[in-house]
């Protein structure tokens, strides 16, 4: 639901959202579980659901850079790679964090998790700049977060046939990094805080 955006009010998708805070100066907005509670936030206004406002818990809590899921921003991609071995069967996905539509995916035979945490990002880079977005993106790869800020893929996976398809688009990757620049933000998603990222793929045991 959105507090503050171009039109306040209650809605059922991402897009309908986005469509009301993109662009928009201080937009306010937050999913909910059901329409109910949705109901009662939009009433209750955005200051009732604020980190400020929030109701501190007497029960110990795990220190945190950030506080509880409150501090997620919504309105912002996440991406998550998988790997079936490492290396092994490498996969990779960026989603919108609100409601986890995918906007891209690519899998390969051969490739690493951190490789493709690291595809991952820039490719949510380079879909931004193509869509005009200026979103944050998230990463729960501190690897991948310092790869892409040195605009080079630090792997030891070897070039081989196999890995061929791989190495072509993080040759582009790095090129792209270059070659660009942006203003997303790139945020760590603090998985022990938060849960699993968005983009996870739901194969952890």
């Amino acid at each position: 639901m959105v507090w503050v955006g171009q039109k306040p009010g209650i809605y059922d998708s991402w897009a309908a959202c986005q469509a009301q805070t993109n662009g928009f100066p201080n937009a306010s907005y937050k999913a909910f579980d059901s329409k109910l509670e949705a109901e009662h936030a939009f009433q209750s206004g955005v200051k009732a659901f604020s980190p400020q406002g929030a109701r501190k818990s007497k029960a110990p809590t795990k220190a945190a850079p950030k506080q509880g899921r409150s501090a997620i921003i919504y309105n912002s991609i996440a991406v998550d790679a998988a790997c079936s071995g490492n290396p092994g069967v490498m996969e990779y996905q960026g989603v919108f964090t609100l409601d986890k539509q995918q906007l891209f995916h690519q899998k390969f035979q051969l490739g690493t998790n951190n490789i493709g945490e690291f595809l991952g990002i820039v490719h949510a880079l380079a879909y931004c700049k193509k869509n005009n977005l200026g979103v944050p993106i998230y990463t729960d790869s501190k690897t991948a977060l310092g790869w892409v800020s040195k605009k080079h893929c630090k792997t030891t996976l070897e070039r081989t046939a196999k890995t061929r398809e791989l190495f072509e688009l993080v040759d582009r990757a790095e090129e792209w990094l270059h070659q660009n620049t942006w203003q997303n933000p790139i945020l760590k998603w603090e998985t022990e805080v938060w849960g699993e990222i968005p983009a996870d793929f739901g194969r952890k045991g």
